[in-house]
């Protein structure tokens, strides 16, 4: 069985004959000696080859032959440009155009109900534009009137409250980064490989820079009774009327924020336009959107969201609830699926990794499907429950590989293996999936989507 006929045939367990990433082990014998020289010594060949193009284009010129495309200078460097924009927004250029979220058709029976993802192969850094940030909608975006919108503050308060967004944000702000991802993330690979792409398998994540008040400022100014009011529902003016329930402890922390901009300018209508709740480290369906209330309780609501949806399915057919927090997880996004490898040579790995518990102390990395792990280096900022981007080098050396991330934050979770992860959590879940994900690179360049045992 060749690696094509495994792949396709999703086999979980490599023929005895396949030798993922053979001979990596002697071009990295290179890089011992120091990462300056492995890339010098890497891109000496492709040095060469421009400096022969060049004798030989200069050689041409030299003898007169005549052509004058050879020296003709490109429009941009002998034309007038366009003049600065008077008004509107501005956009990408139109050769970036295939950068985009994208659905899924199918995933949902209504658009108004469904899934936009983010391409986070074409991403650099950490920030997500606010163009291209992943979308969940349950029923719909709207553009709310700011002026009209209000946000109430009752329940177990000494006197409910109704702010106005004026009110909201005449108050101090902050603004932090933080990762937001979907609970079903990675959900439609539980069982086995389902779709092509990192956009597609990882997609439901995005990371912003989000400002807004505090929520213990808004209970506070409520006089919430903060010794037996443990927990608060958070309510969406959509019409889903979306509510989640939100520990208190995670509200004290002062980390839970009542959002109005992103990015540095004010929240998009599909991303809760003009108030949405920042909740983080837990999954996206708490970031609660259009927000416009907030009731203190006793006890947890047990609302339909809650209760039915985004649980997590056992092996031994039970369910559990409130399981919001979005553990250690990291994922390669170059090389990922879709992608080709155009000739042998030098690499960079890069992705992402994120925990919803703290910052990502540790990413390893491994080209041949888990045997042997080499550290990745964690680029600045690392902050805690945002996005870290990591990278590592890497000589491919025209040999079919499987690339894999494996994260661990501070706390010591280690990013589990589908085999860990089903051994405590079955194979019939949808929500929480962060068990390590593989890119099989093949003789020819092709990267494709894999799943080992």
């Amino acid at each position: 069985m060749n690696l094509q006929t495994w792949i396709s045939g999703r086999v979980r367990k490599a023929p005895e004959n396949f030798i993922p990433g053979s001979g990596v082990g002697t071009v990295f014998a290179e890089a011992r000696a120091g990462r300056r020289d492995f890339i010098r010594n890497a891109f000496a060949a492709a040095a060469s080859g421009v400096a022969a193009s060049a004798a030989v284009a200069q050689g041409a010129a030299a003898a007169g032959d005549g052509d004058p495309a050879i020296l003709k200078l490109p429009a941009h460097s002998t034309g007038l440009g366009q003049p600065v924009a008077a008004e509107g927004y501005g956009k990408p250029s139109k050769y970036e155009t295939n950068v985009q979220r994208r659905t899924s058709p199918g995933l949902t029976q209504t658009r108004q109900a469904s899934v936009s993802f983010a391409p986070l192969q074409s991403l650099f850094g950490i920030v997500t534009p606010s163009g291209l940030h992943f979308e969940r909608h349950h029923q719909g975006w709207w553009d709310i009137d700011p002026s009209q919108h209000r946000l109430m503050v009752n329940g177990m308060v000494k006197a409910a409250k109704v702010f106005t967004m004026d009110e909201i944000m005449r108050l101090p702000s902050v603004s932090r980064f933080h990762f937001i991802e979907c609970g079903a993330n990675t959900g439609m690979e539980w069982g086995n490989v389902a779709v092509p792409t990192v956009q597609y398998t990882h997609g439901m994540l995005s990371c912003s820079e989000f400002t807004g008040v505090p929520l213990i400022t808004l209970l506070q100014m409520a006089g919430a009774d903060l010794k037996k009011g443990r927990f608060v529902l958070a309510e969406g003016a959509d019409g889903s009327s979306m509510t989640r329930t939100i520990p208190m402890e995670l509200i004290e922390s002062g980390e839970v924020l009542v959002a109005y901009g992103q990015n540095g300018e004010m929240l998009r209508p599909e991303q809760g336009y003009p108030l949405r709740l920042v909740v983080p480290g837990v999954q996206g369906v708490s970031w609660v959107k259009y927000l416009r209330r907030i009731e203190v309780g006793d006890q947890p609501w047990a609302a339909k969201d809650e209760a039915v949806h985004y649980i997590d399915l056992m092996p031994d057919g039970q369910h559990r609830q409130y399981s919001s927090i979005q553990e250690c997880k990291s994922v390669v996004t170059t090389p990922s699926g879709g992608q080709m490898l155009l000739d042998k040579g030098f690499y960079n790995i890069t992705g992402l990794a994120w925990s919803g518990r703290g910052k990502v102390q540790r990413v390893d990395v491994s080209v041949d499907g888990g045997r042997n792990w080499r550290t990745a280096r964690l680029e600045s900022p690392v902050l805690s429950k945002c996005l870290t981007r990591f990278n590592i080098d890497w000589v491919w050396d025209g040999q079919p590989a499987i690339i894999q991330s494996r994260a661990m934050d501070d706390t010591g979770h280690v990013q589990p293996s589908y085999q860990q992860l089903r051994a405590a959590r079955g194979s019939r879940s949808i929500y929480h999936n962060n068990a390590i994900q593989s890119w099989a690179v093949q003789a020819n360049g092709e990267v494709i989507n894999v799943q080992l045992s």
